[in-house]
């Protein structure tokens, strides 16, 4: 029995049962750990408690009915038994009957793993997943309200956050592109509140005129 091929093909399972939830998943889990203690042979003892206590289950008629769905839907075979001197037996379903390791063979996920019928978003790599659910700038203004208002900040503060980066060309200091315009406005809404609790952090115009000033000085002091 392979392992990382049986988990594979499992996976690939779960992904199209809309009938599994997070407990069903967590108790077939604890009873694969359970075959795997006992290298995978044809059924093993199922120790209710022990098995309760791994996946977590709180109650004996969850337990059952969890346990009596994944044998309905074929995932286990679920062997009670009325004789106190037999114990309740479980059947492991192999989704993957191949037992070899494979090594440097050619061909795609999709044609090496089985079942074959499964999504190609599912192999996308992770890097490249993370970098397209990125945008570096928004569609348009509406967008940008859109994501303010979803942060619970007004219309305005939107505005002023397109019109400032629309003026720079969704550029930070005028040079390096920005890779992700919705993290530059959560730091937009960061500095915002910083300004507003303590206003001494107010961003000073660049139009401000530093040699125009009321305060007298004294220039014969040293510096």
């Amino acid at each position: 029995m392979n392992y990382i091929k049986h988990l594979n093909a499992a996976f690939h399972k779960f992904y199209g049962d809309d009938r599994l939830n997070y407990a069903h998943l967590s108790l077939y889990f604890a009873l694969f750990y359970y075959w795997n203690l006992h290298r995978f042979p044809n059924e093993f003892y199922a120790n209710r408690t022990e098995l309760m206590k791994l996946a977590k289950i709180g109650s004996r008629s969850t337990y059952h009915r969890l346990i009596k769905d994944l044998s309905e839907w074929k995932y286990i075979q679920y062997l009670p038994t009325q004789n106190p001197n037999k114990n309740t037996m479980v059947v492991m379903c192999q989704f993957c009957t191949s037992s070899g390791t494979e090594t440097g063979q050619a061909g795609t996920l999709m044609e090496r793993y089985c079942p074959k019928n499964v999504p190609l978003t599912l192999y996308i790599k992770h890097s490249k997943q993370y970098k397209l659910s990125k945008e570096r700038k928004p569609k348009n203004e509406l967008e940008v309200i859109e994501y303010f208002k979803s942060k619970k900040w007004s219309s305005l503060n939107a505005v002023k956050f397109f019109n400032h980066y629309q003026g720079v060309g969704w550029k930070i200091g005028g040079k390096t592109k920005i890779e992700d315009w919705k993290a530059i406005a959560s730091n937009w809404m960061l500095r915002a509140e910083e300004i507003k609790e303590n206003p001494t952090l107010q961003i000073v115009s660049k139009n401000t005129d530093y040699l125009i000033t009321n305060e007298l000085k004294n220039y014969g002091e040293p510096l």
